[in-house]
C-alpha cells in the first residue's frame, strides 16, 4: 500500500513547500476577493484585481494536475464565500436543502476546471501570455455552457458583481452580462501582466497599461452618455406588489389556503386604493393547483376581485393539467397516485383579467436544479423518488415556451389601451439571454414573482435583488419584483432601485413602471459574446486534436 501511494505522493523540498504554501494563501486570497465582490457588500471594485494572485499561481504551474488543484481551491473559497447561503440554513430549513447546498460547495468549483483546463491546453502550443489572452474567452465559455446544461445554477457570473456601479455596467445594453464578464477578466489580466513586467524588470508593461486604462474608461464614457442623455416613453403603469410575508416552510400545510388568500386580496385592495392598476402576488402565492377541480370558489373570489376593480392581477401559482385519456398525454406526463390518469404540473404565472374569465398561464422553464427538477429525472425517473424536498416541490414540469402576457380591454391613466409584459419565476431572472427572449417577443415591462424566504435574512436574497438590474440595462426595461418576503421593488431601466421593500414584512409597495418598446443591440444579439467564445474553445478543441493526430502519423510513418 505504502508503495502504491508513494507513486502519487509529491516530495517537496523546504523551499518548495513554502512556495507551495504561498500559492496556496494567493488561490484563497483570489477566491475570497471574488466571493466578497458580489452583492451586498459594497466592494464591487475589487472583481477588477481578484483573479490576480490565482493567475501568478497558474502561469507558474507546468502540470494539469497542479493547475486544477489551485483552481479548485480558489473556487472553492470563491463558492463559500458568496453562496454559503444556498443551503437555507434556516430553523425550518428542509434537511434536503441543506444537503443539495452543501453538495454544491463541492461541485460547484470543479466548474472553474472548465477555463484552466484550456488554459493549459493552449499553453501547451502557443506562449503564456497569448494563452492568458484566451484565458476570458474560456471562462466565459464555461459560464454559458454551465447555464445551457441540467445542473445550471450561473449564480456567479462575473458580470453579475457590477450591480452596484451602475455608471460602468450601462455598456450591457451592448454586450450583456457576459461581455461586462470579458472585461472584468481582461482587466485582471492586463493588471497581472503589469505587476510581472514591473515584477521583473522595474518597467512598465504599457501595452497592458493601455488596454486596461481602454477597459475601464470607455464602458465609464459610454455609461455617463446613456444615464445622460436616457429618456422614458413617458407611459406609466401603476402596478402593486404584494409582499405578503409567510413562512415558505409552513404555507403548504393543509387548511389555510382560504385565509391566505383573504390576505392577498386584502393587501391588494390596498394596492387598488392607492392607484394600482395591476396587482402582482409572489411566486407559488397559495399552496394548491389553484385552477383545478378543488378551487372553483377561491377562483371566482379572485374574479370577483379583479372584475369589481378593474384590475389585472399577475401571480406566481401552481398550476396542473390532468389526462384521464393517457394517449393525449405528453411524454413527460406523470401518473396519478390511485388512478389511471396522467397530469403535467408547473410552476406557473396566471394572469386574471378584468372582465374576462380567461387566464393565462406561463410555466416556469428554468428550473432550480434539485430544488424544482431533480437533474436527469427525465432520463432516470427513479431519480424522483430517492431525491424530495419535504415540501414537494422537486417534480416540477419543465415549461414549454415563454409567454407574454397580454394586458388588453382596458385603459391604463397613461391612455395605454394595451401592455406587454414578461413573466419571469423566481432564478429566471439570472439568464441574460432568456430574459431577451421575452423583450424580443414584444414585453414591454418584465415582472419577476419569487419567494426568496428559504434562505433567511442571508445575501442570497439581496444578489437575486442586485442582478435583476442587469437585465433591466441588457434590455432598457423596468423591471418589478413582487417577492413573499422581500426584497420586492422596481429598477428602472438604468438599473436603479427606485423603490424597495424590507426583507420579512408584510408590505405592499405601489410603484410607476415606464412602458418601453425599442430594442437594445443585445436584446437583439444576446448570444453574440457566448457563441463568439465557444467558437475560439472549438477552434482551440480542433487544433488539438489536429496536433494529436498529426504526432500520431508521424510516430507511424517512423
Amino acid at each position: 500500500m505504502k508503495k502504491f501511494l508513494a507513486k502519487y505522493r509529491t516530495f517537496r523540498t523546504p523551499e518548495q513547500k513554502k512556495e507551495h504554501q504561498r500559492q496556496q494563501m494567493l488561490c484563497i486570497l483570489s477566491g475570497f476577493l471574488l466571493g466578497i465582490s458580489y452583492p451586498p457588500l459594497p466592494l464591487y471594485f475589487l472583481i477588477f484585481v481578484a483573479l490576480v494572485p490565482y493567475l501568478y499561481v497558474i502561469s507558474k504551474r507546468d502540470s494539469l494536475t497542479e493547475i486544477s488543484r489551485a483552481t479548485y481551491l480558489m473556487g472553492f473559497v470563491f463558492t463559500v464565500t458568496s453562496l454559503y447561503w444556498v443551503g437555507s440554513w434556516t430553523k425550518d430549513a428542509d434537511p434536503f436543502l441543506m444537503v443539495a447546498g452543501t453538495t454544491l460547495m463541492f461541485f460547484n468549483p470543479l466548474l472553474f476546471l472548465i477555463p484552466s483546463t484550456f488554459f493549459y491546453l493552449a499553453r501547451k502550443r502557443l506562449s503564456n501570455n497569448i494563452s492568458l489572452l484566451l484565458f476570458p474567452s474560456f471562462w466565459v465559455f464555461y459560464e454559458y455552457i454551465y447555464s445551457v446544461t441540467e445542473f445550471r445554477f450561473p449564480w456567479l457570473t462575473l458580470g453579475n458583481s457590477l450591480s452596484y456601479f451602475t455608471s460602468f455596467i450601462q455598456i450591457a445594453d451592448i454586450i450583456g452580462a457576459y461581455g461586462i464578464s470579458l472585461i472584468i477578466l481582461f482587466s485582471n489580466i492586463s493588471l497581472y501582466l503589469i505587476f510581472i513586467k514591473y515584477h521583473r524588470s522595474k518597467s512598465i508593461h504599457f501595452p497592458s497599461l493601455v488596454g486596461i486604462l481602454i477597459l475601464i474608461i470607455v464602458p465609464l464614457i459610454y455609461g455617463f452618455i446613456r444615464i445622460s442623455d436616457f429618456s422614458e416613453s413617458g407611459k406609466k403603469v401603476k402596478i402593486g406588489l404584494i409582499q405578503p410575508d409567510f413562512n415558505p416552510h409552513k404555507k403548504w400545510d393543509a387548511g389555510n389556503l382560504d385565509q391566505q388568500l383573504d390576505i392577498y386580496l386584502s393587501l391588494s385592495a390596498d394596492a387598488v386604493d392607492e392607484g394600482a392598476e395591476v396587482v402582482v402576488w409572489p411566486e407559488a402565492a397559495l399552496p394548491g393547483y389553484l385552477l383545478g377541480p378543488s378551487y372553483p370558489r377561491q377562483v371566482k373570489k379572485i374574479n370577483d376581485f379583479a372584475d369589481s376593480n378593474k384590475v389585472f392581477l399577475l401571480t406566481g401559482m401552481p398550476d396542473a393539467t390532468y389526462y384521464f385519456d393517457k394517449s393525449k398525454a405528453p411524454s413527460d406526463a406523470k401518473p396519478l397516485k390511485n388512478s389511471d390518469g396522467m397530469y403535467t404540473s408547473y410552476n406557473s404565472i396566471l394572469l386574471f383579467s378584468p372582465g374576462s374569465e380567461e387566464v393565462q398561464k406561463y410555466g416556469k422553464i428554468k428550473l432550480v436544479p434539485f430544488g424544482e427538477k431533480v437533474p436527469l429525472v427525465d432520463y432516470l425517473p427513479f431519480l424522483g423518488d430517492i431525491i424530495k424536498w419535504n415540501v414537494g416541490i422537486t417534480g416540477w414540469n419543465t415549461g414549454k415556451d415563454t409567454v407574454v402576457f397580454h394586458l388588453t380591454n382596458y385603459r391604463f391613466d397613461s391612455g395605454l389601451s394595451e401592455i406587454f409584459v414578461g413573466g419571469l419565476i423566481c432564478i429566471e431572472s439570472i439568464y441574460p439571454d432568456f430574459c431577451a427572449s421575452f423583450v424580443q417577443r414584444g414585453a414591454e415591462i418584465l415582472v419577476v414573482v419569487t419567494n426568496d424566504s428559504w434562505y433567511g435574512n442571508s445575501s442570497g436574497p439581496y444578489q437575486h435583488k442586485e442582478f435583476a438590474a442587469l437585465r433591466a440595462i441588457e434590455n432598457r426595461r423596468s423591471v418589478v419584483r413582487a417577492a413573499n418576503g422581500g426584497i420586492s421593488c422596481l429598477i428602472d431601466p438604468l438599473g436603479n432601485t427606485i423603490a424597495e421593500t424590507n426583507m420579512f414584512e408584510r408590505d405592499i409597495l405601489v410603484v410607476e413602471a415606464g412602458i418601453q418598446n425599442t430594442l437594445t443591440f443585445y436584446t437583439k444579439y444576446p448570444l453574440l459574446i457566448p457563441l463568439i467564445c465557444v467558437s475560439i474553445v472549438i477552434l482551440l478543441i480542433l487544433i488539438s486534436i489536429y496536433d494529436k493526430l498529426k504526432s500520431h502519423l508521424t510516430k507511424s510513418k517512423v
